[in-house]
């Protein structure tokens, strides 16, 4: 495990104390030390008492009168420098105390996302390194405020902003991996067929495959698993000039996962390249318009409205949901999913027909 630095910066004294020694040795006050360096009385008393720093200019000033090289002042002022440096650190890390229990550290630290310890002060640090922020105010200012600039959405208004912001987090460092060409909206288009033909046939290595197939046309996708206080199923936005579509598998069903694709591409397709778009969001009345666009983009792929109205003109057994489903070319579990949730039949029925998707095989 990685080792906080345990330094104790209270023992590094300023090094106008060690001035003051060393004229008292010599047996010359601050008046005549001043007239031989040929600076103010005022700031060689500032640096005796601590004020003011030693600048190389009057360390090699010192040189000529103490017979010490200028290297010793530096370094002297430089300790001390870095001393109180890290006095403020360790007040800053105190400070963020209470920011730093409100996220799901010990889940965070069990996807090795963050280092496992138990140490409030080391979790801090590790917090700080993982957002790549100074304190927990630039957090709140990056993840509360800015984005609210640059989204359409706020975390700020969710009942739990730090884990979502970790797991949003984890995705732009995934993302920061990837080596892209630039984007081509026609050629992401052209691959939709090769995406549906995956969520058919569903192959193991499944994400994998997907990850090859978005790389392909400039586009990150990441897997990123959800934390127990942040359920979110997915997001889209764009990430330093490409797409950005992360998944997390919560729920873990097939017909969920690739539905909740399907619908972060076409936010990806249909709307601004400033928005962030979050799955299982509470979304305001105006902004549920895309939200319906992005829905109807992914039932497009997925089991079309056409089709399930074809469907629900015959009687609706198992046998005939996987005959359907094949004549058509689409996973029946996509046909069970939507024929429960607009209550078609019970949630209890016909669930033999869904999968529960193993990530871990899937990734390769």
């Amino acid at each position: 495990m990685k080792t906080i630095n345990q330094y104790s910066p209270q023992t590094v004294s300023h090094p106008g104390l060690t001035l003051r020694e060393k004229l008292l040795e010599l047996n010359i006050g601050p008046k005549e030390f001043s007239i031989r360096i040929d600076k103010p009385e005022k700031t060689v008393t500032a640096v005796l008492n601590g004020k003011s720093s030693i600048t190389p200019d009057m360390s090699v000033l010192f040189e000529s009168v103490l017979k010490i090289q200028a290297k010793f002042w530096l370094n002297r002022q430089n300790q001390y420098d870095e001393a109180q440096a890290r006095i403020k650190r360790m007040q800053v890390i105190a400070e963020a105390e209470e920011w730093t229990k409100l996220f799901p550290y010990a889940e965070m630290a069990n996807y090795g996302w963050v280092t496992t310890t138990r140490k409030t002060e080391e979790k801090t640090v590790f917090l700080f390194n993982y957002f790549g922020v100074s304190n927990h105010k630039a957090w709140e200012n990056l993840y509360l405020e800015q984005q609210k600039v640059r989204a359409r959405i706020s975390i700020k208004t969710t009942k739990q902003p730090y884990a979502l912001s970790a797991w949003i987090r984890k995705g732009e460092l995934l993302a920061n991996e990837n080596q892209l060409s630039e984007f081509n909206e026609t050629n992401f288009k052209e691959i939709l067929p090769e995406i549906k033909e995956l969520s058919v046939k569903q192959p193991s290595d499944f994400l994998k495959q997907l990850k090859l197939l978005f790389l392909r046309v400039g586009v990150h996708f990441v897997f990123v698993p959800f934390l127990p206080k942040a359920p979110i199923s997915g997001l889209a936005r764009w990430h330093k000039g490409n797409p950005l579509i992360q998944v997390s598998g919560y729920k873990k069903r097939n017909d969920v996962f690739w539905f909740t694709l399907f619908h972060e591409i076409g936010h990806i397709l249909l709307h601004g390249k400033k928005e962030m778009f979050l799955e299982d969001f509470e979304y305001s009345e105006n902004d549920l318009e895309k939200e319906t666009e992005a829905d109807n983009f992914a039932m497009y792929w997925t089991f079309s409205k056409e089709l399930e109205n074809q469907l629900l003109k015959q009687s609706i057994t198992k046998a005939h949901i996987v005959t359907f489903a094949h004549q058509n070319n689409i996973n029946p579990a996509f046909v069970v999913g939507r024929l429960q949730k607009f209550k078609h039949i019970n949630y209890s029925q016909f669930n033999e027909l869904t999968e529960s998707l193993n990530f871990s095989e899937a990734s390769g």
